[in-house]
């Protein structure tokens, strides 16, 4: 009877640990043909047209592959200007992946002379966290110690979860 309790525990630890954790993506920029100057004036906003089609989060990534190119993140105006004297970060290794640590708007251009003005250009907005949905009891609005918005509560069914478990691994 003990191993079956011990297996169960683990599987339900497990799934709880699972439940916790918030999984970030990588995006692949460009595809197959990675990070390069469109080919047309027809693709000229491609990069812009699929970031507005993804959801990007905070800790998700960006993955730009490119031979004889650079990545730069840059002011909205720099954007506009396409060029930078002083980005916010560059990289030139061919082989770049950007992580994004806060909400807003990120401007990513060329540093080749010419290819951000031929359309090698991406502005990607990154999503606030998901908020606890709004209480749906008129009592709970009226009450702000009961609105479930202090530290902690977001533990709280987790952490009972364990406690059981633990009571009846030892029961």
């Amino acid at each position: 009877m003990k191993p079956c309790k011990t297996i169960m525990f683990l599987a339900l630890f497990t799934s709880m640990q699972l439940l916790l954790v918030k999984s970030a993506f990588e995006f692949e920029v460009g595809g197959d043909k990675g990070w390069v100057v469109p080919t047309s004036t027809k693709e000229d906003a491609v990069y812009n047209e699929w970031a507005s089609k993804q959801r990007f989060q905070i800790q998700d990534t960006v993955h730009f592959k490119y031979e004889k190119d650079s990545v730069l993140v840059v002011t909205e105006s720099e954007y506009k200007k396409c060029h930078s004297f002083h980005p916010i970060f560059f990289s030139n290794n061919g082989d770049t992946v950007y992580t994004f640590e806060q909400p807003g708007l990120y401007y990513f251009i060329s540093g080749v002379s010419g290819h951000c003005e031929r359309g090698q250009k991406l502005i990607i907005k990154v999503l606030e966290p998901e908020k606890a949905a709004p209480p749906t009891n008129q009592n709970e609005t009226t009450n702000s110690s009961s609105s479930g918005n202090s530290p902690g509560h977001g533990l709280a069914i987790p952490m009972v979860g364990v406690i059981s478990l633990f009571g009846l691994l030892f029961a």
